[in-house]
This record gives structure tokens, sequence and C-alpha cells, in this order.
């Protein structure tokens, strides 16, 4: 019985004098640090993806599926529509970027799809103004915005200049959804100094589950070499297609991807720090 008791002191004995030992090796609070640095290389690691869903404001097709996807999403909202306050604030509760979706004027299409509100290349400067300023009032906790159609209106630069000055006035970054490949706003945008990022894949141009899944195979297929990518899906026609496929490939993502709103690329590509006026 002595034997087994001293055998039992020894061994807390022996245990003691480990735990002394390895607490002088390793640091108090290293494992943690280990932790955080490992978390901390992988999101270095990780490839950035920015989703922006367009045409909010209507009540559209999918509107509460996009709101409850997983991850942060970009928010674009058309401005003096029946639910755009209420998408705004449910937007932005559920932790979501919110951006102006302006409406503007495409070479081709019925007026009657661009909405209220909408800005033509045959107005003058100061009513484009008026209406981008408008449009920017109606949509609470707006950090940006990007164009609604616009095919026609992004190729002009004299209303180009307009929308990106009252942009910079109010301290929102642009998003050209390039809509038109000629599109002058990289160029004005780079001489008045405002923020910039533009559309790199439209999900849902075709309406199908076969269509919107190979788009986010082109994406992943974009960011094996690229750091990060910008895609754009919407709300309506396509609406509850591209939140149900969008549901089913976030998972498989996220290993190697991380999900960032809108800012965080437009802050990560300027040259200066980029303050958002709603963050």
């Amino acid at each position: 019985m002595t034997r087994v008791r001293n055998f039992w002191i020894k061994a807390a004995a022996t245990g003691i004098v480990l735990q002394l030992i390895v607490s002088l090796i390793v640091p108090a609070g290293s494992h943690a640090q280990t932790q955080s640095k490992a978390a901390e290389d992988k999101a270095d690691t990780q490839r950035q993806l920015a989703i922006v869903i367009d045409d909010f404001g209507n009540n559209s097709g999918g509107t509460a599926e996009m709101l409850h996807l997983p991850v942060q999403i970009t928010v674009a909202i058309m401005p003096f529509l029946p639910t755009t306050i209420r998408d705004a604030e449910d937007a932005h509760k559920l932790g979501h970027e919110v951006i102006v979706h302006m409406p503007m004027e495409p070479k081709k299409g019925l007026k009657s799809w661009l909405g209220p509100g909408a800005i033509f290349t045959s107005m003058s400067d100061a009513e484009i103004r008026k209406r981008v300023e408008e449009a920017i009032d109606n949509v609470p906790h707006a950090v940006g915005m990007n164009n609604h159609m616009g095919s026609k209106a992004t190729g002009e630069e004299r209303v180009m200049r307009i929308v990106l000055e009252v942009c910079k006035e109010r301290g929102l970054f642009f998003f050209d959804s390039r809509t038109n490949y000629r599109s002058v706003v990289p160029k004005i945008a780079d001489e008045l100094n405002v923020p910039l990022i533009t559309n790199d894949i439209f999900l849902d141009d075709i309406y199908s589950v076969q269509h919107v899944s190979k788009q986010i195979r082109l994406l992943r297929k974009h960011l094996e070499t690229n750091e990060s990518c910008v895609t754009i899906g919407h709300v309506g026609s396509p609406g509850k297609i591209t939140a149900s496929v969008l549901e089913q490939s976030i998972s498989a993502m996220q290993p190697s991807i991380r999900f960032v709103k809108l800012s965080d690329l437009v802050q990560g590509s300027a040259g200066d720090p980029f303050e958002l006026t709603d963050p």
C-alpha cells in the first residue's frame, strides 16, 4: 500500500515539473496567438468575392432569400419604389451593405424598365444632378452607387461627370456594372478621384439553374488567377433561382474564398483610405 502511495506522489510531482517546464518553454497565451496567426494566414491566402444583388426596391422575387443568404452581400436598391426604404433598412439590420441602383438610359430597351427618377442623356446638367441627389436621399444607409441598365448613359462623359461629382460630394464610391464595355466611368472617376470598382461576372443574364451554376464555376475559375472577383445577380425574374444556387454553392466555396462587401474591395484597391459615410 505504501509503495502504491509513493508511486502516485512521484507521478504527481513529475506532472507538476513537466507543467513548469512547458510553461517556461511555451509562453502563456501562445496557443491563442498561434490560432490567431493561423486565422490571419488563412484570410491572407483566401481569395475575395463580393456578391452584388441588383434591383431591390419593388418586393421582387427572391428578395427575402437574398437577404437571408449566410454571407454578407451588397444590396443595390432602386430609388422611389414601393419597398425601397424597407429593403434598405432590412438589409442594413442584417449586416449587408447598401448602394443606390441608379436608373440610367440604355441604348436599347423600354423606358418602363428603368423605373422612376431615371437619368437620360438629353437632360440638362441641373436635372441630372437633381435626380442623382434625390436618389441618394431616397435610399437609406447607401455607401455607394451603381448603374441600373445605363449602356448609353455610361458612355457619355458629360452625364457621368455630373453623376460622379455628386458621388464624390456625398462620399460614395461608384460601381460600374459594365453594361457598356466602352464605359467612360473609369476615365472620369480617375480624373475626379472617385473610388471605383467594376463588375467581373453577371450570374443570371440567363434565367436557369444550369446557367447560374455555370457562372459560379466561371467566377471560381476567375479566382484561380485573381485575388478578387465581383459578381452581379438580381432579384426579380431570376431571383429565387439565383438565391438557391448561391445558397447551395457558398459552403463549398468558403474554405478557399472569403465573402466580402463591395466597399472592402474598393478600400483595398484605392490609393487613399476610403471612408464610408454610413458604415
